[in-house]
């Protein structure tokens, strides 16, 4: 098959099997779900829940937590009863890998408090132990009534079948690459767990597929063949993406891709956080790319020039970056009260050459004095001139005219 037989396959195929993730809808023809991952202890109770919280409070919609310990697995119904105190009703994902199956029988209320387990065919056991302790895992999803998302990664791949593959490809009158036998080991790791879930009595519309690998090509590649073979939901990820821009970019390359092409229903943008820096980074970046896409909307976004030597003074940038923060910081209060609001569109322009008419382009949008300019910067509202600012508190007024605009124009969901 090839690549544009696979990607109208793939789009036939999205949307016929949704899953149920803790009330969240993934696949099925829901919107694309964002979702995130802690880097705490999950023993430590205290500091987890508050991790989760930060990390739904950014938008992510379902988050995951290492269960790898009997400490762990204890601490969950503990993290879920803090969460549900808070006021975070974030469904909690487990990530399973070799003992998961121990950790799930000695803990019930942990197998009760996920809203989902991942379990990776690759290391969930060994030998004559894996298939045991794969369906032992399967069997408290069935029980629980909680999906799977059955994820294959690069890095943990199932040697015995990739051996297999490989004798199976010398075999082969003309024989494939390398890449497209570990291409086809990946996939068939999870199409064929899929079919062993299944077969053990886990429904269809409880199980999610993955197949992660950290190469933009190879992903774009691997996820074409994968949904032009099943009808599974998918969740998309470049694994261990890297860090800052380079992590960024990649992800956005390969699943910007996929997406366009129909593929994908539930996405995670792996960063490596900087020093010091929130995990929540990796949040805001998965909801811009769908919201650039125009596949989701999750908050208001600033169109701002980029400056140049019209634009020496810094005032431009310092106002973009200011009304940004406000509307991210405003938004769970906004998102709760108003309707549509994640939809307003806002400018901050630097000069008089492009900054007029993208303001106008804006539902409200300002064109500061660039270098030389009389220092007066007008403002747009819905395509119209509606004032001048002038002096030094430009910053907070132009702040007070967004607040004014949103409660006067988005229904409050009261009235609604």
């Amino acid at each position: 098959m090839n690549p544009e037989e696979q990607i109208a396959t793939a789009r036939a195929r999205r949307a016929s099997v949704g899953v149920d993730v803790g009330g969240v809808r993934v696949g099925g023809g829901a919107p694309v779900v964002v979702q995130s991952m802690t880097n705490t202890d999950t023993a430590d109770v205290v500091g987890t829940a508050k991790q989760v919280a930060e990390l739904a409070r950014a938008g992510s919609e379902l988050v995951r937590i290492t269960v790898n310990t009997p400490d762990a697995a204890a601490a969950v119904p503990r993290i879920r009863e803090r969460l549900d105190m808070m006021g975070v009703n974030v469904p909690l994902v487990g990530d399973f890998h070799y003992n998961g199956h121990q950790l799930l029988a000695a803990e019930p209320a942990c197998a009760q408090a996920l809203a989902k387990y991942r379990i990776n065919p690759g290391n969930v056991g060994f030998g004559k132990k894996r298939d045991a302790q794969f369906a032992t895992i399967v069997e408290f999803a069935i029980q629980y009534e909680k999906p799977v998302r059955i994820g294959v990664n690069w890095g943990s791949l199932d040697q015995s079948l990739l051996a297999a593959l490989m004798d199976e490809n010398h075999a082969r009158a003309v024989p494939w690459d390398a890449a497209r036998v570990a291409r086809e080991a990946l996939i068939r790791s999870a199409l064929d767990s899929a079919a062993r879930a299944c077969e053990i009595g886990l429904e269809k519309n409880r199980i999610l597929l993955s197949c992660k690998v950290s190469g933009v090509q190879e992903l774009i590649a691997v996820y074409r063949d994968l949904a032009s073979r099943c009808d599974f939901a998918l969740h998309l990820g470049l694994t261990e993406a890297g860090m800052g821009s380079k992590g960024i970019v990649a992800s956005t390359a390969a699943l910007a891709v996929l997406l366009q092409e129909g593929i994908g229903d539930t996405i995670r943008i792996s960063l490596t956080p900087e020093p010091g820096e929130s995990r929540t980074r990796e949040v805001v970046v998965a909801q811009e790319l769908l919201q650039t896409m125009g596949l989701r909307a999750f908050t208001p976004l600033v169109t701002a020039c980029p400056g140049c030597g019209r634009t020496t003074s810094t005032l431009f940038q310092e106002l973009a970056k200011t009304v940004q923060d406000h509307v991210r910081a405003k938004m769970p209060e906004w998102r709760v009260k108003y309707d549509g609001v994640e939809n307003l569109t806002l400018a901050v322009m630097g000069c008089v050459v492009n900054g007029p008419g993208e303001s106008r382009h804006a539902d409200i949008g300002i064109s500061l004095p660039g270098t030389g300019e009389a220092p007066a910067a007008p403002v747009f509202i819905d395509g119209e001139k509606a004032m001048t600012l002038r002096g030094a508190n430009i910053a907070n007024e132009f702040v007070g005219v967004i607040e004014d605009y949103v409660a006067r124009k988005y229904a409050t969901r009261q009235n609604a």
